[in-house]
């Protein structure tokens, strides 16, 4: 595998920058995660951490509330927010909540997810990329997607330290 961030076919090149970095992280996460059961999944190192499950949950819907914010430019609906209140904020809600599944149903919302995401980036150009969200005048696509590479990343280096502590 080479280690460059290059264009990718089908994508305008930015955006083929962008996505090659999202699906590096990506690629890095589920080697993380690979192997866990739901034990695992579900552990709690001490009464404030959260567990890999939730942490993957949270992957998924940071994604999704930028697929909402760049693509349809909306904020989330009550519904939207509700659904997704445990896995954006963790913490107790979390903690509570985000148990009980197996490695591949958090795989699947990982790839269901993501192939959303790289099927709206394929029809984007560059220059959308680059120009302030009209719903968030201050926010530009490329800011978004970048944050949601780096917020991934972030928690893909909780997953590795909570991971390397599992009973």
């Amino acid at each position: 595998m080479p280690y460059c961030i290059l264009p990718l076919p089908g994508y305008t090149p930015t955006v083929g920058r962008l996505v090659a970095m999202l699906s590096y992280a990506r690629q890095t996460t589920l080697a993380a995660v690979e192997g866990l059961t739901r034990e695992q999944l579900d552990h709690l190192h001490d009464d404030r951490s959260n567990s890999i499950g939730a942490l993957l949950a949270h992957a998924v819907a940071v994604e999704r509330g930028y697929q909402l914010v760049t693509f349809e430019e909306r904020e989330p609906t009550a519904a939207e927010n509700d659904a997704w209140s445990a896995a954006l904020k963790l913490g107790d809600q979390g903690r509570r909540e985000l148990r009980g599944h197996e490695l591949p149903f958090y795989v699947d919302e990982l790839r269901r997810t993501r192939e959303a995401t790289l099927a709206a980036l394929a029809v984007r150009d560059d220059a959308w990329l680059e120009a302030p969200l009209r719903i968030a005048p201050a926010l530009n696509p490329h800011f978004a997607w970048f944050h949601v590479a780096e917020d991934e990343i972030n928690h893909r280096g909780q997953i590795r330290w909570l991971r390397a502590r599992l009973p």
